[in-house]
């Protein structure tokens, strides 16, 4: 998804619409200074999912959500045993958001950012009762598409980028609150159905669908919301650059 460097400069606005594209802008906020920092893709993931699981139960009127990010950031590296330094964290995310900035001296100003987010992290951990383990969709998926390989014939899958289509479709799905709202085996299905449907892929029919051989209790309704929801952040993609 492209990049909006300046959205925190952006006029604020009302209502849940409102809300759901500012936690769009502070996701991608996360992923790419996650990037420059070089953490892993759980570890992001696990970032996003911190912070779309606080929001399930905070305000925006009440917590700066660019500082719950970076708390995020800070205790998912911790999390997912990718430890980050506080420095790197704050220096990396003010140049996000300063992109002319020399990096911050060790002064008043750092010092108090850095007590910001150690303190926020706290607020974090207590607000989700100190559960901040996920059980990511990427593992499912990995899984998935290695089944689905030895099934489908090796040329349309080798001329086909479905696996690169399903992983970016799955980094993206992170941009709104599905990782939190729905089952991982659940998001990692949907993600590969939306691929194959998009290269006109099909899987050999066989006793009932496809995908209920990896997963019992997933229904073509669940699948199908969940592509609904995921293409609504496309939408939103749009509507914040």
């Amino acid at each position: 998804m492209t990049s909006n460097r300046h959205a925190s400069n952006q006029p604020a606005e009302c209502g849940s619409n409102a809300d759901l594209k500012t936690h769009f802008r502070v996701c991608r906020f996360i992923m790419e200074t996650g990037v420059k920092l070089g953490m892993h893709s759980v570890p992001v993931a696990t970032a996003c999912a911190l912070y779309h699981r606080f929001f399930q139960s905070a305000s925006l009127r009440v917590y700066e959500p660019y500082l719950v990010a970076m708390s995020a950031i800070y205790l998912a590296g911790k999390v997912e045993e990718q430890h980050l330094r506080t420095r790197d964290i704050i220096n990396v995310c003010h140049r996000y958001m300063h992109v002319d900035s020399e990096p911050l001296e060790l002064n008043t100003q750092f010092w108090e950012l850095r007590d910001s987010v150690v303190q926020c992290e706290l607020l974090v951990l207590r607000q989700l009762n100190f559960q901040v383990s996920f059980q990511h969709p990427h593992k499912y998926l990995l899984h998935y598409l290695l089944s689905l390989k030895a099934l489908l014939n090796r040329h349309s899958w080798s001329r086909t980028p479905v696996c690169e289509t399903a992983w970016a479709l799955l980094r993206d799905s992170y941009h709104g609150p599905l990782c939190v709202q729905h089952r991982p085996q659940h998001l990692a299905l949907a993600v590969l159905c939306l691929a194959l449907h998009a290269y006109g892929l099909e899987i050999p029919a066989g006793e009932g669908e496809w995908w209920q051989v990896f997963c019992e209790d997933v229904t073509k309704p669940i699948i199908e919301t969940i592509i609904s929801e995921l293409l609504e952040l496309y939408d939103m993609e749009a509507k914040c650059t």
